[in-house]
């Protein structure tokens, strides 16, 4: 199968070396708007050429659209009124509602099947793919009675051949769920970066200092801009709610400080150590 990916960073880039790794792709095109992405690309051979938007939709089975969400309200329209009845379109976008509710009503709608593999890092382009990225992890496949069944039925071939979880939803709840366990993390690691900087000026005291726990806590903020600022944008509402009630959970805590009462401070901790019973060590 000739797989065309839109956007050759970590995701594109790493779905690469896993479908080429495993045989699903047979020959892989690339598609950027940095020709510098594609250069690396094919020096680490994560694709097999480089080409323009029309020859890479034109030689595809299979498009992956592998751009910022923002950039991919843009491109999936244009995309979808070239796409043949005998291609697959997948986007893997962290945001489903705004992106799927403007095509909702576009006559090839069901040549895509809408996909957010749940898997990543703080880094980002092609030189940040790597192998293994998305095994044995969760992909979402959002609004699937709206996918033709033979797009879908190969496309759950393709995660399965990863290995991926499956795990189905609709827009709505996608964005909502993707708020709590996702995009309010990298909120408050960006937060807690930023905190640190205002108040400790001294760099070399917090690479001296900085335990495993600090940077584990803040490794979401090396995350790109270019990529989550479009993110919030599209998941603003939901964000807002969770950050509401995380700002109030703050608030909790900085109450029960400045009344002395551990014992609270306590209960809090172990009610936030429930986590575990979810989550595991």
């Amino acid at each position: 199968m000739t797989i065309t990916i839109i956007g050759i960073g970590l995701i594109g880039g790493s779905l690469a070396i896993a479908l080429k790794e495993n045989g699903f792709a047979t020959y892989v095109i690339g598609v950027d708007a940095r020709q510098e992405n594609l250069d690396k690309a094919i020096r680490r051979r994560l694709i097999d050429e480089d080409a323009d938007l029309n020859t890479g939709l034109q030689r595809a089975d299979l498009i992956v659209l592998a751009v910022p969400v923002d950039a991919m309200r843009e491109l999936l329209p244009e995309i979808l009124d070239r796409i043949r009845d005998d291609q697959i379109l997948i986007d893997v976008g962290s945001t489903k509602e705004a992106l799927l509710t403007s095509i909702a009503d576009h006559p090839n709608r069901s040549r895509l099947v809408a996909t957010h593999p749940m898997a990543g890092t703080e880094y980002s382009g092609p030189e940040a793919a790597i192998p293994q990225l998305f095994t044995n992890k969760m992909c979402v496949i959002v609004d699937h009675d709206d996918s033709a069944e033979d797009a879908l039925a190969t496309v759950r071939r393709l995660y399965k051949s990863i290995p991926m979880k499956l795990s189905y939803l609709n827009r709505k709840q996608h964005d909502l769920h993707c708020a709590y366990v996702s995009h309010i993390s990298h909120v408050a690691s960006f937060a807690l970066a930023i905190t640190v900087l205002e108040k400790e000026k001294n760099e070399q005291r917090i690479f001296d200092l900085a335990s495993s726990g600090f940077s584990s806590t803040v490794r979401l903020a090396k995350s790109s801009a270019d990529m989550w600022t479009p993110i919030f944008r599209q998941n603003r509402d939901n964000v807002l709610d969770v950050l509401d009630e995380h700002i109030e959970q703050l608030s909790k805590f900085r109450s029960l400080l400045i009344k002395n009462d551990f014992d609270g401070f306590q209960e809090r901790i172990e009610r936030a150590n429930e986590i575990t019973r979810i989550l595991g060590d």
